[in-house]
């Protein structure tokens, strides 16, 4: 198998301040950003394995630093060393430094680090092997796959054990799902049209564009002021009707009993869900929230910083949608734990897709959530955002609302070298005449 001789990472940035994409109550003006990481082996055909870690700009190059703190706990491995016990590997890059470690733990910029370092494993793996990751996940038997894991601290709640019986009870039937999300895609939703910043008349003319294309789900950004947000959202019941589903996302702007009061207002709206009504490390505000409003679903996770976090949220009947982040969580062995967890605890997972190269992450995710673990679709979409996949060599595609299977070798977030060069900040042309909003 190939060696790793280097790692090296790029400071890539995208403008997307200037037109308000992105824009939600908490961050107004967000550059969408890469923390992007290759893994330069020494293989004769130039195999590279690549991963990238989201931030919204600013601060991007503490994770470049963290990365290149860590590099060295890669560089001059085998990727077989690596992959005969992933769960190791995953531990040591984690934990193995505990003076980096001490940063977290196991949360902030240093796992975000180590998430983008083992996502590029992980997509190496996936490219030596000639899989897309989804597919080499759904592959491996229970115990290989829960072999590539760390049950460290949530015993408690999952075994290595019970894991495995989990993915021993969905083998069978593997290959009609498998086919079945071929022949049908993996359905998902829209948040393009209900950015923050946009006007009335961009929000109906995107409106009416997806609702063109096929979109069924969409998703609205609230958490301002909250007139504004009812009038927004009469905005898009008038649009998509009745009969189509509208989510509603405060990024974490409301204090507990404010979310209630507000999603009270809203309810006559007929919200599928409120994602992050509170801040993100709030368990039990999102239990009281959820006992109260009852009737409208509770969403969050994109800013869960690790699988001890989702354990208590599943524990505390929390949430009624686990939104893991595939590159805030520490890569996708920590991802595995927690789609495992959200089965043993009946919860869909619907991961976060709003961030460059997310949901080329996510499909992967979610794919092998249906086919191996959860092998259910009830309740799961998985997140669009029609913004920067052309920057990527094998984006995700589209149809009717539904991602199709990726076929692609790898993780999905291969990114173009124009594309790297173009905004590598901050001497990329993007930037260097044209500096990021404050």
């Amino acid at each position: 198998m190939p060696r790793i001789q280097r790692v090296d990472v790029q400071d890539i940035r995208f403008p997307t301040s200037r037109a308000l994409d992105g824009s939600d109550a908490m961050n107004a003006a967000p550059d969408y950003s890469a923390t992007y990481v290759t893994l330069h082996t020494d293989a004769d055909d130039g195999l590279e394995g690549h991963g990238l870690t989201f931030t919204i700009g600013r601060g991007n190059e503490i994770c470049v630093a963290a990365v290149n703190s860590l590099a060295s706990r890669l560089e001059g491995r085998t990727l077989e060393s690596i992959t005969a016990n992933m769960g190791e590997f995953w531990r040591d890059l984690t934990s193995g430094d505990s003076q980096l470690r001490w940063l977290g733990p196991e949360k902030g910029v240093i796992h975000l680090a180590c998430s983008a370092m083992v996502n590029a494993v992980w997509d190496l793996w996936a490219k030596h092997e000639g899989k897309p990751v989804w597919k080499l996940l759904a592959d491996m038997s229970p115990a290989e796959l829960v072999s590539c894991l760390d049950f460290r601290f949530i015993t408690d709640a999952l075994t290595p054990d019970e894991a495995i019986a989990l993915l021993e009870a969905k083998r069978s039937g593997k290959a009609e799902r498998e086919a079945y999300l071929r022949e049908h895609g993996y359905p998902g939703y829209t948040t393009s049209a209900g950015w923050l910043g946009y006007s009335e008349e961009k929000m109906r003319t995107l409106c009416r564009e997806a609702l063109a294309e096929g979109w069924a789900h969409f998703k609205q950004k609230v958490g301002g002021d909250i007139d504004e947000d009812r009038r927004r959202a009469a905005i898009l019941r008038e649009e998509i009707g009745a009969d189509r589903t509208l989510m509603m996302d405060a990024n974490q702007m409301w204090d507990v009993q404010e979310a209630i009061d507000n999603m009270r207002r809203l309810a006559e709206f007929d919200p599928h869900w409120i994602e992050e009504p509170t801040s993100p490390d709030d368990i039990l505000g999102h239990a009281q929230i959820r006992r109260e409003l009852k009737t409208i679903g509770v969403a969050t996770g994109e800013h869960c910083h690790n699988r001890v976090m989702f354990k208590q949220f599943f524990q505390a009947e929390a949430l009624d949608y686990c939104q893991l982040d595939a590159a805030r969580l520490g890569g996708l062995n920590e991802v595995i734990v927690v789609v495992l967890l959200a089965a043993k605890y009946g919860i869909p997972v619907c991961p976060h897709g709003g961030g460059v190269g997310l949901c080329e992450y996510t499909q992967h995710i979610s794919m092998f959530d249906y086919i191996a673990v959860s092998g259910e679709l009830d309740g799961r979409l998985l997140e669009y955002v029609d913004h920067l996949h052309e920057h990527f060599v094998d984006p995700v595609t589209i149809r009717a609302g539904r991602y199709r299977v990726p076929d692609a070798p790898g993780y999905g977030v291969t990114m173009k070298p124009e594309s790297l060069a173009e905004h590598r900040f901050p001497e990329g042309p993007a930037w260097r005449d044209a500096p990021a909003t404050d």
